[in-house]
């Protein structure tokens, strides 16, 4: 015990500090988002949106009116980033479809002239209610970020990107024939499918800001709406509220 004893006093402080410092500084450093499970969390997986429509460039007879609106269903995958959960990809595929309302106004979707028209009935019959729908089968990209990545549904949450979309329906629909005075002429409903004057592949930029399972969206469509030379340069553009979660 006595030999024991007089060994170990003759080890020198310091060489018994570096031991120690070196202990510490070889110790693995725990990274801040290593271990968690984010495998249960809600993604947006399903989104929802509605709200208004508009379109820029358009004349005076193309121009929309009352509460044109879309409505929007997507079905979405999430990849988080590594590195930083708090950010994310989003990929999906779904339906987009917008409807355009028009008074005194017809457009006429099956007309064999080069350019579409948009006459305006003034001094004429016309339809009490009138839209021009399209439908699109879309796919969105955006870039997401969640301040809470564990519980997205309480925490904010941003996001921009595009969707690309391929025309699969164009029709206009009018309901109850009136005269110039507004009298109804007769109540029944046209409906008239064409897509020969509309653009097949549309390109637009996408946001959403808010907060759990609401958000404020927008979009503007960075291609034209109609083919090139068959009318004026229209640009849709929408505002509107998401729901999403899952």
């Amino acid at each position: 015990m006595s030999f024991f004893a007089t060994t170990a006093q003759t080890i020198p402080t310091d060489t018994t500090i570096s031991i120690i410092q070196n202990q510490t500084n070889d110790a693995p450093v725990p990274k801040k988002w290593e271990g968690l499970d984010l495998g249960n969390r809600s993604s947006d997986h399903f989104m929802v949106q509605f709200g208004l429509d508009n379109w820029s460039g358009a004349n005076d007879s193309a121009s929309p009116q009352g509460f044109s609106r879309h409505f929007n269903i997507y079905f979405m995958l999430d990849k988080p980033f590594r590195t930083n959960p708090r950010f994310s990809v989003g990929l999906g595929a779904g339906i987009g479809s917008s409807n355009i309302f028009f008074e005194r106004t017809n457009v006429d979707v099956k007309s064999q002239a080069a350019r579409l028209p948009f006459t305006r009935l003034d001094s004429a019959n016309h339809f009490k209610k009138y839209k021009l729908t399209t439908v699109f089968a879309e796919a969105p990209v955006e870039l997401r970020y969640n301040s809470n990545p564990i519980n997205t549904n309480k925490s904010f949450k941003m996001a921009l990107g595009l969707k690309i979309g391929t025309l699969i329906n164009a029709h206009t629909k009018g309901k109850t024939l009136e005269d110039k005075n507004g009298k109804t002429v007769n109540a029944y409903i046209l409906k008239e499918n064409s897509k020969r004057f509309f653009n097949g592949t549309r390109l637009a930029l996408t946001g959403r800001v808010g907060i759990g399972l609401i958000s404020l969206h927008g979009a503007y469509q960075i291609t034209t709406l109609l083919k090139d030379g068959v009318g004026p340069e229209l640009r849709p553009y929408s505002i509107g509220l998401s729901i999403s979660g899952l």
